[in-house]
């Protein structure tokens, strides 16, 4: 603990025996006691220093105590230090009043009370310290002001420079402080910006989710960063950022929020403009890509169609010109034919693809059984297998349903696979085909899939080929020294034609050298008409299990896509529906005008007039002529602005595809109010 400072006490005598006498007597307030011998001297000590009290007495030699006391008074460092005048003299009347005059405070007379002078002294030293005390807190109370007007003209200087806008508001929501900034931000005057919140200059498109999200903000109390738009009245718009955070006090209240607002303009289009360079350059590296990729799949192409017409034109040169005996001319006829086919085949996987990118490959949709079209792939390519000494292995299970598809199409899915496996295993290999049923959960809703499953002991697939063995023109060896022939083509068109058949397809295999297995799913037909009365013939089934809740319902589809139309047309008959499917607006609406149905189901994308131009010329007709039919749509564009743009149009309600069934038919019962309900029997 620091200790606190002596105080001076000056004790003036012109006798040393005297001033030992009082020092005996003083020094036990442990103050520091400084000696004078003189007026003049006693002077001097006060020209250096300030002492609390001054004992001083009145008969000296020369210059006396009222002399020294008038001097004293005189100077203004020590005009109001209390004087003690000491005498051995008997005081009259006129000393006294001569003293007191002097500014004196007491008189005492010699011999001196010890405890009378300890006590008087006492009083003036504690008084000094006192004054000294509060002289003290006067000087850091000045100097606190000070810094604290420092600090305010800091603040606003900083608050006036700042490059960004800050604005305080109270609980209310009122604004209590905004700066230079903040106005020029948001395009309003200082008296403005305290009158409107800083919301009501937010970009009209953006303002509901900054309501929503400040909203939370002040219900929460968390802190709060967002990115929004703002406009000037003047039409200026910039991005800015705004931050906040509650003002809360020192018990824990909350007093209102603090906040900044700053402009991010030049960051929003730096970031835009790297964005788009990221874009060129990906896009850069895509075609280069494809460019790769188209000249190593023309170089295979010339390959793979030069090497059957070698053979071809050799062995029909050496039919013209020379006359073979009838097992040569076998022989030739045959490896003719064979390249033929191989030519063939090439030349159909080139068309495919070319349909699947101008989404011109069509599907004649029926009710399919798949044990027949795995057997049919079977058979046509067994003497593949038996040529390499390739075992066959089949587990089929013979209870699996049908499945809405196209039979050939789906015979040339099993069969690309089965001889995509038995190119790439190796002689005395095997390939396994499992046909069975399996239960998968869409939404948590359980549905029942045919899997079918070609497993094989060949060369298997790299794990970093693997991600891309169903894209075009993608081979896993594309050099002149592969050992596999082919475009590569056939697994991209497995994929497109199994996902035309809302199935899925996946391949796995451990590595190099481990063989591969490639799974297709494929959805079954739920107690479709073919099958049921077929079961129902058997016995299998008494009742019905399912309800027809759209029975004598007159449905309306519209889609320029004939499978789509086709797979529509069944599903709503599979619930009891009429249907009528048509491709274009011009039949819709004739349709629309001789039949009345009671729903419409339109695509929106087709060629010529789109669904939208459908829609607001069926809403222009009067109500009798179906101008009320209650509408939905049907899209590939799924953006929420796509739904919107589709219910301001007339629609009812907006489905993206890939269609679901089950929401098709709930969203058909909903906008037509019908009952649903599943019964069983």
């Amino acid at each position: 603990m620091q200790m606190e400072p002596k105080v001076n006490i000056l004790l003036v005598d012109d006798k040393l025996e005297n001033l030992l006498a009082l020092e005996a007597i003083l020094e036990k307030l442990g103050e520091n006691l400084v000696r004078a011998t003189s007026g003049e001297e006693a002077l001097r000590c006060l020209l250096h220093q300030d002492f609390a009290v001054i004992l001083l007495d009145v008969q000296m030699p020369g210059m006396d105590g009222f002399e020294t006391a008038t001097l004293i008074r005189n100077r203004g460092r020590s005009r109001h230090t209390p004087i003690i005048f000491l005498t051995a003299f008997s005081t009259s009347d006129q000393m006294l009043f001569k003293g007191y005059a002097l500014g004196a405070v007491d008189y005492l007379l010699k011999p001196l009370d010890p405890n009378i002078l300890t006590s008087k002294v006492t009083v003036f030293v504690e008084l000094f310290k006192k004054t000294e005390a509060v002289k003290q807190q006067a000087a850091q109370l000045v100097a606190v002001n000070g810094e604290l007007r420092q600090s305010e003209e800091r603040l606003r200087s900083l608050s006036t420079c700042s490059p960004v806008g800050i604005f305080e508001i109270d609980t209310e929501g009122g604004c209590r402080y905004t700066n230079p900034r903040y106005q020029i931000i948001c395009g309003l005057k200082a008296a403005e910006s305290l009158e409107k919140r800083w919301l009501e200059s937010v970009h009209p498109e953006d303002k509901e989710r900054a309501v929503v999200t400040w909203s939370n903000y002040i219900c929460e109390g968390r802190d709060y960063s967002e990115e929004f738009r703002f406009q000037t009245a003047h039409g200026i718009v910039r991005w800015v950022q705004v931050r906040s955070s509650p003002m809360l006090s020192g018990q824990g209240e909350l007093l209102g929020y603090v906040g900044t607002l700053e402009d991010i303009t030049e960051r929003k289009q730096a970031e835009e403009v790297r964005a788009q360079v990221i874009r060129e350059q990906t896009a850069r590296a895509e075609a280069e890509a494809a460019n790769r990729m188209k000249d190593e799949f023309l170089a295979v192409l010339s390959h793979e169609l030069r090497t059957p017409l070698t053979s071809m034109l050799g062995w029909s040169k050496i039919l013209r010109s020379k006359k073979l005996d009838e097992k040569a001319t076998s022989r030739a006829l045959e490896a003719i034919e064979r390249n033929a086919i191989s030519q063939m085949q090439l030349i159909e996987d080139i068309l495919d693809v070319s349909r699947i990118i101008r989404g011109q490959l069509r599907l004649n949709v029926s009710a399919v059984n798949l044990l027949t079209v795995t057997e049919a792939a079977l058979e046509a390519v067994r003497p593949l297998a038996e040529a390499k000494d390739i075992k066959l292995n089949t587990v089929l299970d013979t209870s699996v349903g049908s499945v809405y598809g196209d039979p050939a199409r789906l015979q040339q899915v099993v069969w690309n696979l089965l001889t995509n496996a038995i190119k790439f295993t190796p002689k005395g290999g095997r390939v396994d085909v499992d046909l069975s049923v399996v239960c998968g959960e869409e939404q948590e809703i359980t549905h029942k899939y045919a899997q079918i499953q070609v497993i094989d002991t060949g060369i298997g697939i790299s794990s970093e080929f693997l991600p891309k063995v169903f894209e075009r023109f993608r081979q896993a060896d594309s050099t002149t020294t592969r050992s596999h022939n082919g475009l590569g083509l056939g697994l991209a068109i497995v994929r497109h034609l199994v996902e035309l058949h809302k199935g899925t397809i996946f391949a796995q295999s451990l590595g190099t050298g481990e063989g591969a297995t490639f799974t297709v799913r494929l959805p079954l037909l739920q107690d479709n008409r073919a099958s049921r009365a077929s079961r129902e013939a058997t016995g299998e089934i008494s009742s019905p299990v399912v309800s027809t809740p759209l029975a004598g319902l007159r449905v309306l589809v519209v889609d320029d896509e004939a499978d789509t139309r086709n797979f529509l047309s069944f599903m709503f008959e599979e619930y009891g529906a009429f249907t009528t499917a048509v491709a274009s607006v011009d039949e819709a609406l004739a349709v629309v005008e001789q039949a009345k149905p009671d729903i419409l189901i339109s695509d929106i994308g087709m060629s010529g007039q789109d669904g939208y131009t459908l829609i607001r010329k069926l809403r222009s007709l009067e109500p009798e002529k179906g101008g009320r039919i209650p509408a939905i749509a049907l899209t590939a564009y799924t953006r929420e602005e796509d739904r919107l743009e589709a219910l301001r149009a007339g629609f009812q309600q907006h489905l993206s595809k890939p269609i679901d069934p089950t929401k098709l038919i709930a969203m058909v019962a909903d906008v037509l109010k019908l009952p649903m309900e599943v019964s069983v029997g």
